[in-house]
């Protein structure tokens, strides 16, 4: 037979812990009326507990024997000092939930990798000559900590290219690890290191699933580019063209949100595509999550009363101009309460037996450029229309030095 054990309860104990005043003679009622031996002593309480009743281990069981006898119901509702509110997020922020599920519906699958890395990445795909290392790694290839999700979502396209696969688009949010001097502990920071959260995307293969109803074509720079405008959306992004470590030189770009630069995209460098033996090159981009969470509310407009008008424009300009330099001199025109949209539809360059375009030199391109014109007040005259185009050749001319085509 096990032996009967002794537990004792201080009364004073026993009224801190329930929140309530309890006298001692409240307290021995409660437990003799379970059947319980009790010896009293001066504050204190002791009872010898039954061989079947091996619930009765510490003080802390006969606390809830005691408030369980006297009622529940007669504990003290005590209302806390500060109100308690939900944290409600604000409109214009999305959560990482909506990331996830936007970045699905594109396509993409999530993968969650480790936050420690091999060294060689971080020198290879990151530029990070220092990076921070571990301690105590549970793996020789897992000694230091990622400043970049790059690397992680290399390592998964090689795992599933020697499967044979073919198609693969895959995303990670997750936190990056970065020296700075700047950042001071606290309850969420460590002393000289940054830990911003990072959203990274790799995507190769084909557009879409093989299907009957249109040609296969493998993803390229745009492709992915439109996913991270969608990603974004409705906040429009601008792209510049950049260098990354990780990235082929003439086909990166640096992503602005706001004029402010927040990421890259790009296709893998080739000579990274060779030393993983890869046997397509994959399109990657990284962003800031904090830039990808903030969002514009959108903004009700009414419908136009009247009918729109297109007209097409063609100039010629410098093979160096961009389409975004060529759009931000159209939208810079003093025609904003007229001009509604502006569609850039052809490109055109000269072969060398082409003789068509006398006006173009080897070094020019041709732009066509879709206007699109209507206010809300009355219906377009002749005159607004070829003043707002003569504003907008105008200002292709200053801001780009582009001369319009006959």
């Amino acid at each position: 037979m096990p032996q009967a054990s002794k537990v004792s309860m201080r009364v004073a104990r026993a009224a801190k812990v329930l929140g309530m005043p309890l006298t001692q003679e409240q307290c021995v009622k409660a437990l003799t009326g379970l059947g319980l031996p009790v010896v009293e002593g001066a504050g204190v309480v002791e009872v010898t507990a039954p061989s079947f009743r091996f619930d009765l281990q510490i003080e802390e069981d006969l606390i809830e024997e005691v408030a369980r006898m006297i009622g529940f119901h007669h504990l003290p509702q005590t209302p806390p000092n500060a109100p308690i509110t939900a944290k409600i997020r604000p409109e214009n922020q999305r959560s990482g939930f909506a990331v996830r599920r936007t970045l699905a519906g594109l396509g993409y699958q999530e993968t969650i990798n480790f936050s420690f890395v091999e060294e060689r990445w971080e020198h290879e795909l990151a530029g990070n000559p220092n990076p921070i290392k571990l301690l105590n790694p549970i793996a020789s290839q897992m000694s230091v900590m990622r400043s970049s999700l790059l690397g992680s979502l290399l390592q998964v396209l090689k795992f599933n290219q020697d499967r044979k696969a073919q198609r693969v688009r895959v995303f990670e949010l997750g936190r990056v690890f970065l020296r700075d001097a700047s950042i001071s502990s606290s309850d969420t920071t460590v002393q000289g290191f940054d830990q911003p959260m990072k959203v990274a995307g790799l995507a190769v293969g084909s557009v879409n699933v093989p299907e009957w109803g249109c040609k296969e074509r493998a993803v390229d720079f745009y492709d992915v580019k439109g996913d991270l405008e969608a990603l974004f959306a409705p906040t429009r992004l601008t792209f510049e063209s950049a260098q990354h470590p990780a990235m082929h030189p003439g086909r990166c770009a640096r992503v602005l949100c706001h004029g402010k630069p927040v990421g890259f995209v790009g296709e893998l460098h080739p000579k990274w595509r060779q030393t993983y033996d890869l046997v397509q090159a994959p399109v990657l981009f990284e962003v800031d999550l904090d830039a990808v969470l903030n969002r514009q509310v959108p903004k009700f407009t009414s419908v136009p009363r009247f009918q729109a008008v297109e007209r097409d424009i063609a100039v010629l300009v410098n093979e160096s101009v961009t389409h975004d330099a060529l759009m931000h001199a159209i939208w810079s025109a003093q025609a904003q309460d007229v001009l509604r949209d502006a569609v850039l539809f052809d490109i055109y360059r000269p072969k060398t037996t082409d003789t068509s375009v006398a006006q173009l030199s080897p070094s020019e391109k041709s732009m066509a450029v879709r206007l699109i014109l209507n206010s809300d007040e009355t219906a377009l005259t002749e005159q607004q229309i070829e003043a707002t185009v003569a504003a907008v050749v105008a200002s292709l001319t200053e801001k780009v030095g582009a001369r319009q085509r006959v």
